[in-house]
């Protein structure tokens, strides 16, 4: 048997989900200070980063229909 559909903490999980990948892209960007790393390494951090950023606002769309949601509730 299914267990129901739980959304009573989707907008606050989402929303530490949405503060973990600022913090792995600031990491990220400070790690890109590294005189180490090749042209390459960091291109590739900054790919990265810009996925991130699509995440954050995919995570940041479902935070609003996670409120609109307990709102029509």
């Amino acid at each position: 048997m299914a267990k129901p559909d739980d959304r009573s903490n989707n907008a606050e999980r989402l929303q530490q989900m949405v503060e973990n990948t600022q913090e792995n892209i600031q990491e990220a960007n400070d790690s890109l200070q590294n005189t180490d790393m090749t042209d390459e390494q960091k291109q590739q951090i900054r790919e990265k980063n810009q996925r991130r950023e699509e995440s954050i606002q995919s995570f940041q769309n479902e935070i609003k229909d996670e409120q609109n949601f307990r709102r029509n509730q």
